[in-house]
């Protein structure tokens, strides 16, 4: 499960407020490269908590090791298939 802090949440608002500002823009029928550099703004803040997220699981997976190594390897195995995703 993923620790849910601050910093994401502060992030996932902060992106939520852009995507916002992306359905204005369309209503208001703004430039379609501005609207296109405005949503590649949303995905790169989208993979930069998706990273923080991931990053965060896997300290916690070596600062609190599971007694059961195998288990142990398929978290650090999971968070890894995760990050490949990308």
């Amino acid at each position: 499960m993923a620790t849910c802090d601050k910093t994401v949440l502060n992030r996932l608002k902060r992106t939520e407020g852009q995507l916002r500002g992306v359905q204005k823009m369309l209503t208001e029928d703004q430039d379609c490269a501005a609207i296109v550099t405005q949503l590649s703004a949303v995905r790169s803040s989208v993979d930069r908590i998706m990273g923080l997220i991931v990053a965060e699981n896997l300290k916690n997976c070596f600062e609190n090791p599971e007694i059961n190594t195998a288990t142990q390897e398929k978290k650090v195995a999971e968070a890894i298939k995760l990050i490949m995703k990308k």
